[in-house]
């Protein structure tokens, strides 16, 4: 590695604003699944996906930390700046989830039957992963572009929905295998397609700018994402049109949740959820083509 000549330690990756809610991060991400791991307890699919968010961005935001502090980051064939910026929309959007998920499955007022010890611990566990959101989502408020800013285009508004574009497909993905009967209509299964078409592509997109390789293709990256974009908001807008008819419909589907159906396990609750969520897109998407119109693409930062 060649000497740039300047200090060895970079003392502003835990000195300035940005490195000290990424110190609070790993603070906060350590404490949260240390208590969860000690006292407060979690079983299911739920409380594993808890578990993997606070371990995962933990793990992630300490690497981070090190890279910058030591300034290995630029041995890395990464664009550091969208990287980070990335990982940041990430981590708030699971953070949020975690800690949404976590009281409501595992939290109680009482200590029946689970011991006051055990509540108290799950209480502060909650406390804290939701004290772990707000400082990643305090870092996507530091690092997020400003007008006139030469930035990452992962960090602009356009390069942040491609992340929460991506993981509400995710959930749409969740409910869809969660017996939503998609493949009893042709049409639904286009929706499927829709999703997943928007989503694979979304996440080449974010792929190429973390990695830094937009300059080696032979088609202007810019110019293709945004007609990319416009191409997914008319998939959404089909999607948004065909879904609800075939699933609320009463010559296809229904349009009252039937009487007699379990709950969490009734497909008209996961029809229900991927309708919600597929406006939720669409209406991402459209704001992403909107802002798309105002940024430039910087691949090196």
């Amino acid at each position: 590695m060649e000497s740039t000549g300047g200090p060895y330690l970079n003392l502003a990756a835990v000195t300035s604003p940005v490195g000290i809610a990424r110190l609070l991060q790993m603070t906060f991400g350590c404490t949260t699944f240390s208590l969860v791991a000690h006292q407060a307890g979690f079983s299911a699919a739920y409380g594993t996906f808890c578990m993997f968010v606070w371990t995962f961005c933990f793990a992630i935001t300490v690497f981070i930390i090190a890279c910058e502090f030591t300034h290995l980051h630029s041995c890395l064939s990464l664009s550091w700046g969208n990287f980070t910026a990335a990982f940041a929309m990430l981590a708030t959007l699971m953070s949020v989830t975690a800690a949404v998920i976590y009281p409501l499955y595992f939290v109680q007022l009482g200590c029946y039957p689970i011991g006051c010890k055990v509540r108290d611990f799950r209480i502060a566990a909650s406390v804290f992963a939701g004290l772990l959101f707000v400082a990643y989502a305090a870092e996507v408020f530091l690092t997020r572009a400003k007008p006139g800013q030469v930035t990452s285009y992962m960090a602009t508004i356009s390069g942040l929905l491609k992340i929460v574009q991506a993981f509400v497909a995710c959930i749409i993905f969740g409910a869809l295998v969660n017996d939503s009967q998609y493949s009893k209509y042709v049409a639904t299964q286009w929706c499927v397609a829709v999703y997943s078409f928007c989503f694979v592509v979304t996440v080449v997109v974010v792929a190429f700018s973390v990695t830094g390789k937009t300059a080696l293709l032979w088609f202007p990256f810019e110019r293709s994402v945004v007609i990319y974009t416009f191409g997914a908001v008319l998939l959404y807008m089909s999607a948004a049109v065909i879904w609800p008819v075939f699933c609320f419909d009463s010559k296809y589907g229904s349009p009252q949740r039937p009487s007699l159906c379990a709950k969490g396990k009734c497909p008209w609750d996961s029809q229900l959820v991927i309708a919600i969520f597929t406006y939720v897109n669409l209406l991402l998407y459209v704001l992403d083509l909107a802002y798309s119109q105002r940024i430039r693409f910087v691949s090196h930062l």
